[in-house]
């Protein structure tokens, strides 16, 4: 079966690389385009207030590579203050920009990959008082930020990059055709439900009945539901060996179907 990966660009690249190393056929499709922000300032005031964070949450590797993009020249992060996620990817992405591994918080091994696997990780912790700025695109889930606020926190916000929808090239334009036109062929790997409302908007029409899905979290779950997806897998800590052994599941399954 051959994965789709809708991941944006940058992280579609490097997933699908990752899986053809693994043996897996697999080609990139971003149903998600990320743009830096309309204005910088507000990025580049937070961090000039960046020492007296308790807690810098980010919520995606993407969020971690705009708000280090605008970083003054020249500066490091700074001691005593944790960079939180929800996943390794950005844990990775956050090492890669130069935070120290020590201050990095993220859900356990085997918890789920969300704002409820971190907040397991900080609510031991006194939380009145203390400042905490999520770095995010211009929405999110406020669920961690509410949290936070009840026991105290005072919680900002700032957008480091906008989330777009797709513009397709010939190459994604094709791919979405052969995806139609063959859904058994093809299994889907969303880690966004955008992901999945923008596909429905670009071919509202198609029917995925015989396509299967995976999803990273229960609402991207869900969304493809909706979407018509026959088989929709659930894999809360997606890796590439894991969407490797996933593919290989779902085709004997998919090819008996038809």
């Amino acid at each position: 079966m051959h994965c789709i990966v809708t991941r944006p660009a940058a992280q579609a690249a490097d997933w699908v690389a990752a899986l053809h190393a693994l043996g897996a056929a697999a080609s990139a499709l971003p149903l998600i385009d990320i743009a830096p922000p309309t204005d910088p300032t507000p990025v580049r005031a937070a961090w000039e207030r960046l020492p007296s964070r308790a807690l810098v949450m980010f919520v995606s590797a993407n969020a971690v590579q705009h708000f280090f993009a605008l970083a003054p020249a020249g500066a490091g992060w700074p001691a005593g203050v944790r960079a939180g996620c929800t996943g390794p990817g950005t844990a990775a992405a956050l090492q890669a920009a130069g935070v120290p591994a020590a201050a990095v918080v993220q859900p356990a091994p085997g918890a789920g990959l969300d704002s409820e696997g971190l907040w397991a990780q900080l609510e031991a912790e006194p939380w009145a008082g203390r400042q905490v700025l999520v770095v995010r695109g211009e929405e999110g889930r406020d669920w961690l930020a509410d949290t936070l606020r009840e026991r105290g926190a005072d919680v900002a916000f700032v957008a480091a990059y906008r989330r777009c929808p797709p513009v397709l090239d010939a190459a994604g334009q094709a791919l979405l055709a052969r995806a139609q036109a063959e859904p058994a062929a093809h299994g889907w790997v969303f880690s966004s439900s955008e992901a999945v409302a923008h596909l429905r908007a670009l071919v509202p029409a198609a029917r995925w009945q015989g396509a299967c899905a995976l999803a990273s979290h229960p609402r991207i779950a869900q969304a493809a539901r909706e979407a018509g997806f026959g088989r929709v897998e659930l894999l809360p800590a997606p890796t590439p060996a894991a969407v490797t052994a996933w593919a290989q599941r779902c085709a004997p399954i998919q090819s008996a179907s038809q």
